[in-house]
């Protein structure tokens, strides 16, 4: 079973996604759109596009718009992503990891740059955090009511699943990247429903903060989450159950 840090992360974030749900639409019409590109447009021989596709069902996006966002790869004005990375620190040098897909790497970087400064923190070098974060697969699988649980979880593990949570009506599950496949493949054959399902960067050390600051980093994370080229913001904070319950919308 995880610890309180490690999925308190994770709840912040899909709290805060959906209070923007239109925001996180963009974000994952270009994510279908930049791994159509990548791979291809058919999401059977397409891994990417395929998990792309998956996570924009589980936030409810219409079919029509998921269409819509692979057919733009034939379009010969369609603008070409690239990927870049970001790595940086808040307030109180809390450690921040930044995703980006943008079309303009210069306009990227200075508004990146320009908004750890306007929030009290600083743009590190790449590489400075990868002692702090691990590559891992985290899925929030929907769990119907009649699902016998401790024989899923005994298959959960056999597929590589290293922790798991129960959350009301949802699991919670996190394995090393190299069985991320693995266990989306199995989690599909088995007929369940994932809310989301992708490879994330989940601290390995946490850092706690009073109240005062983890507001100000707090607002750093959104002012970045906020910009349209950024496509998810990482952090090693410990929440408190009371920032928790602020922070988590």
């Amino acid at each position: 079973m995880a610890g309180h840090s490690k999925w308190s992360n994770i709840k912040r974030r899909k709290g805060a996604q959906d209070a923007k749900r239109a925001k996180i639409f963009t974000k994952l019409i270009k994510e279908i759109t930049v791994a159509a590109r990548e791979g291809g447009e058919d999401p059977d021989a397409n891994a990417r596009l395929r998990l792309a596709i998956q996570n924009a069902k589980g936030a409810n996006m219409p079919k029509d718009t998921i269409e819509r966002a692979i057919q733009k790869v034939g379009d010969a004005d369609a603008n070409t992503y690239i990927e870049p990375t970001y790595e940086g620190y808040g307030p109180h040098a809390a450690p921040i990891y930044i995703e980006c897909a943008t079309d303009n790497i210069n306009r990227t970087v200075q508004n990146v740059r320009a908004i750890f400064s306007k929030n009290g923190g600083s743009l590190g070098t790449n590489g400075s955090l990868d002692f702090i974060f691990d590559r891992k697969g985290v899925f929030i699988m929907i769990l119907p009511e009649d699902t016998i649980k401790d024989s899923l979880i005994l298959k959960l593990i056999d597929a590589g699943a290293e922790e798991i949570e129960e959350d009301e009506n949802t699991m919670h599950i996190i394995c090393a990247m190299e069985a991320f496949g693995e266990l989306n493949k199995m989690i599909e054959n088995l007929g369940f429903e994932t809310e989301s399902a992708q490879l994330e960067r989940i601290p390995n050390s946490y850092l706690a903060l009073e109240d005062e600051t983890v507001e100000a980093v707090i607002k750093l994370i959104d002012t970045l989450e906020d910009d349209d080229d950024v496509q998810k913001v990482y952090h090693n904070i410990d929440f408190t159950d009371s920032q928790m319950e602020k922070y988590s919308s």
